[in-house]
C-alpha cells in the first residue's frame, strides 16, 4: 500500500513538472560569455510568429490559434520553447518592434524547418512571421512563477549586471518562458533577457 501510495507520488510530481515540455524544440545558440549572474548567447537566425496586442488581449491566444491550424493552409504547426514576450516601445535599432501605444509583443519560435516564405500564412492580420537574423542576447536564469514582479526582479538585476559591465543593450527586457502553468514552481524554467550590441 504504502509503495502505491510512493509511486502515485512520484507521477503526480512528473506530470506536474511539465517534463514532455523539455522535448520541445528550442532555438540554437552558442553560449560566448559567461558569469556567475547571466550569459552572453549567440542565437542563430530563426522564424517567429510574432503577435502584437494590447494588454486586454491574449497574445498567447492568437498564436496558439495560428499554430493549431487557423492560418491559411490549416496547418498545425509544433509548439516550440519558449514563448518570448515584450513590450513594444520605439527603438532605432534595425528588428526590434517599432510602436509606442501601449502594445504588447509575443512570439512564438517555429520549428527550425519553416522560414518566412515557407511557414503558413497567418489569417489574423496581428501576427507577422519574420526572420530574425542571428543576434546576441544577454540571459539570466530563474525559476519560479513567471509573474511580472518575478521578471521585473531578474530583468533589473541583469541590467545593473551589465551596466556593471559596460555591456549596451539594445531593447526592452524580453520575458521567456519554457514550461505550461501548471508546472511546479520550483521546476520551472524561466529567463529574463536583453538584445545586445555585441562585438
Amino acid at each position: 500500500m504504502q509503495k502505491n501510495v510512493v509511486l502515485f507520488l512520484i507521477f503526480i510530481v512528473f506530470i506536474a513538472t511539465g517534463m514532455p515540455a523539455m522535448s520541445y524544440e528550442e532555438p540554437q545558440y552558442k553560449i560566448v560569455k559567461k558569469t556567475d549572474i547571466y550569459e552572453v548567447r549567440r542565437y542563430a537566425q530563426r522564424t517567429v510568429a510574432q503577435a502584437k496586442y494590447d494588454e486586454e488581449d491574449s497574445g498567447f491566444r492568437i498564436l496558439f490559434d495560428y499554430i493549431s491550424g487557423k492560418n491559411e493552409s490549416a496547418t498545425d504547426v509544433a509548439m516550440t520553447v519558449p514563448v518570448a514576450q515584450s513590450k513594444d516601445i520605439n527603438m532605432t535599432v534595425p528588428v526590434t518592434q517599432t510602436n509606442n501605444h501601449g502594445k504588447m509583443v509575443m512570439q512564438f519560435f517555429l520549428p527550425k524547418k519553416y522560414t518566412k516564405e515557407t511557414a503558413p500564412r497567418p489569417k489574423d492580420s496581428r501576427i507577422d512571421i519574420i526572420d530574425l537574423p542571428a543576434t546576441y542576447y544577454a540571459v539570466i536564469s530563474y525559476s519560479g512563477f513567471a509573474s511580472e514582479e518575478n521578471f521585473q526582479k531578474h530583468y533589473k538585476k541583469l541590467k545593473n549586471e551589465l551596466d556593471e559591465n559596460s555591456i549596451t543593450v539594445s531593447g526592452p527586457p524580453i520575458k521567456a518562458t519554457y514550461n505550461s502553468p501548471f508546472t511546479l514552481p520550483f521546476f520551472r524554467r524561466n529567463e529574463a533577457m536583453y538584445r545586445l550590441n555585441w562585438d
